[in-house]
């Protein structure tokens, strides 16, 4: 070892007591130090941070770090404030400073005090502050969480495009260490162009995390499973993801009036607020967070034991930085999404009204959020595929962690559809998306494909004799294969690859999986992880303890390890449901029929005798406490009311129906407020139908619609007296 290295190691131990580096953090911090523009592709747990606020430290001048969230700099701030006596030694340099503060931390960095300064990209592009930065020694500059310059990034922010403008106008000759825990190759060919480092070195770490298992649901009976799952792990840290504040307040009560530890975070919460969840989790006071994705960024939590996204997110990009936060000390990571096709729906909808090309992206990104959920090949295969890494999915590190390996579905033969695919998008010149290809096979047709002159074509059709669902998990089966690749620049345009023009001319075997059918729930309910029956309270340690004996004597039998027959999961799932039966094994987490028939009848025994000998009522159903009825949309309606908006139109803006509409309405007359809605009865029934309706409620013993209906002998419909209630209710009672 060379005295530059002994320097290093020195200065790592002085700073963050560690006694070695992780992965690749000393190359880069060579790299950096040598001043080399230095690219790093780092997953999130990676410890990237560390690569430059070491050699900031280390060098004379101050680093400029560009950060897109105050939380996140707050966070690093903290924790470098955290290993030395001096505080200046880093700064915030953002809009929540006051004129005092920011003078300060000037003075801070003029006499040499401050090592790191954080910056937003806003504060940065200020001519005071271009000014300043010009007059004062720069280390270097490190921009965090580079992806966002990319529009292909999940989380664009255009202000991050002018940054290389900058950061010339500043220091031009200053080296630029660009930061990211997620880039697709377009996005960190995007980054490095944008930020004029095309020559920079890069590194780039495996995105491979073998220790979080992946498992996708159907959306279905969510709110048991969040509360089997979160019962199941007592006392571990966990995470849930929603996507709105809304999503996420009724979340968290809901978790909270079932006795589960849990808090929300969104950033509709004031700062304080936010501040003190945030503590609270950091510091286990709390299990469970609720959040919206502005959780998480920066968060250094390294035992957070699961992650479950509530809705699928809007990339997988988002979905594999939200999972990474799971199991950053090597431990268990367990990440469950609940996957139904109308959420993508809701997020197309979203896009809709957006520039074409920002359309476009956002579409194309979320097809690859489809087809992660529904595939049924190696989720972990498929996902770093994505990220343009290679997966040896029968020996690679943590091949079987996901639920798609665990629970393999048949593979069949298909060298000669996949034949016949390749033939359709050569005979289509290369020039049509996923959907175009699955039509044209189907026989099918489109605007495109009319416009084309497909439909016109001998091949038209030629794949009738298989469904849909099939060509579509050929087409992504034969893409992470290599055959075939999406062009990016047009959107997802599919071309043939080399190896699929091999293919082309002389076919051979190719074994295909068929997709999750999600559209036919009853038939995934069967594989929802055990929400569907068990106890409303942990599991039974006991059983739990007996089970695991009887794993060990079963495992020495067989000769394989415990894990090899039931996972600690599994085990836990059975001293929550005490299966007794081999349909009632077959659905406990992680097991299904082939595990069932081949080790279950020991188990089940056990747990017979255990059940008898013990006198244990079985549960038949996880009891959920449900939320008091509150109407969210209370303002909202009382406005639009006041303003005489037609029922169907305030309906049709919260995505109601109009009994649904009428039952808030009547949650808020209840709680004492009036509404009026006396223009919309005056336009359906004239004044004396009113005064009959009205008239009934007065001498009336209950106010129970079907009561009123009865009486009226179906003159009047359900909606109608419905109304009358609500207009008696706010005249009489409030």
């Amino acid at each position: 070892m060379n005295m530059n290295e002994m320097n290093l190691h020195k200065e790592l131990k002085k700073y963050f007591g560690f006694d070695k580096f992780k992965g690749e953090q000393e190359k880069v911090i060579y790299s950096l130090l040598s001043g080399n523009d230095t690219f790093v592709l780092m997953p999130t747990g990676g410890g990237k941070s560390l690569t430059y606020q070491l050699p900031a430290l280390m060098s004379e001048g101050v680093a400029i770090i560009v950060s897109p969230l105050i939380a996140l700099m707050k966070n690093q701030v903290d924790s470098i404030r955290g290993i030395s006596e001096n505080k200046g030694i880093a700064h915030v340099l953002n809009s929540s400073l006051n004129k005092g503060e920011t003078e300060r931390v000037k003075s801070d960095i003029k006499n040499g005090v401050t090592k790191l300064l954080y910056v937003a990209p806003e504060s940065l592009t200020k001519d005071e502050n271009v000014e300043f930065f010009r007059s004062v020694k720069l280390s270097f500059f490190a921009i965090d969480e580079a992806h966002c310059i990319s529009e292909w990034g999940h989380d664009f922010r255009p202000e991050y495009r002018n940054l290389r403008a900058i950061i010339s106008k500043i220091g031009g000759n200053t080296p630029i260490i660009a930061l990211t825990a997620t880039a697709t190759p377009k996005v960190q060919e995007d980054i490095q162009k944008t930020l004029g480092m095309n020559n920079a070195t890069v590194f780039k770490a495996s995105f491979n995390r073998a220790n979080l298992f992946y498992e996708i649901r159907p959306k279905v009976n969510v709110n048991k499973e969040l509360i089997k799952f979160a019962k199941q792990n007592e006392g571990k840290s966990g995470i849930v993801y929603c996507l709105s504040r809304k999503k996420v307040e009724e979340i968290a009560q809901m978790l909270q009036v079932n006795g589960i530890n849990a808090l929300p975070y969104h950033a509709g919460l004031d700062a304080k607020t936010r501040a003190k969840h945030q503590d609270n989790f950091l510091m286990e006071d709390v299990d469970v967070i609720v959040a919206t994705i502005a959780f998480g960024m920066g968060i250094d939590k390294p035992d957070v034991r699961y992650v479950i996204h509530h809705d699928m997110p809007k990339s997988l990009e988002s979905y594999y930085q939200e999972t990474g936060r799971a199991g950053r000390d090597g431990g268990e990571g367990h990440c469950i999404s609940f996957y139904a096709y109308k959420d993508i729906e809701k997020l197309e909808k979203f896009l809709v009204g957006k520039p074409i090309a920002e359309m476009e992206v956002g579409n194309a990104l979320l097809q690859e959020v489809v087809s992660y959920a529904e595939t049924s090949i190696s989720r972990r295969k498929f996902l770093l595929h994505y990220f343009g890494e290679e997966f040896d999915e029968v020996n690679g590190d943590g091949a079987d962690m996901d639920d798609n390996t665990r629970n393999p579905k048949p593979k069949s033969e298909a060298g000669k559809d996949v034949k016949i695919l390749l033939d359709v998008i050569k005979a289509t010149n290369q020039k049509f998306k996923a959907k175009e290809i699955v039509f044209a096979l189907e026989g099918k047709t489109n605007a495109l494909i009319s416009t084309h002159k497909t439909d016109q074509k001998d091949f038209f059709g030629i794949g009738t004799h298989k469904p849909d669902k099939f060509w579509m998990a050929a087409l992504r089966q034969v893409m992470v294969a290599g055959l075939i690749k999406k062009d990016i620049e047009t959107y997802g345009v599919v071309k043939l690859t080399e190896k699929g023009e091999d293919f082309i001319a002389s076919p051979k075997s190719f074994m295909i999986i068929e997709d999750h059918n999600y559209d036919n729930i009853e038939e995934e309910e069967k594989a929802i992880s055990a929400a569907q029956k068990g106890g409303a309270t942990g599991f039974d340690k006991q059983l739990f303890k007996e089970l695991k004996e009887l794993r060990k004597k079963v495992a020495k039998q067989k000769e394989v390890p415990p894990f090899a027959i039931f996972q600690d999961p599994s085990l836990e799932d059975m001293a929550l449901q005490y299966p007794i039966t081999l349909d009632e094994m077959k659905n406990i987490f992680g097991v299904g029929e082939g595990k069932a028939k081949k080790y279950g009848k020991k188990f089940i025994d056990s747990i017979s005798k255990y059940v008898d000998d013990n006198n244990i009522t079985r549960p038949d159903d996880l009891v959920i406490k449900t939320l008091a009825n509150k109407s969210t949309n209370k303002v909202y309606i009382i406005q639009k009311t006041d303003q005489k908006f037609p029922l169907t139109d305030i309906a049709k803006d919260k995505s109601l129906s109009v009994e649904e509409l009428l039952l808030q309405m009547e949650a808020i007359i209840n709680s004492g407020t009036k509404i009026n809605i006396n223009y919309e009865i005056d336009s359906i029934l004239d004044e004396d139908q009113q005064d009959e309706i009205y008239e009934y409620f007065m001498e009336a013993e209950t106010d129970a619609i079907e009561n009123a209906v009865e009486e009226f002998d179906g003159e009047y419909t359900d909606e109608e007296i419905r109304m009358m209630r609500i207009r008696f209710m706010s005249e009489v009672a409030n």
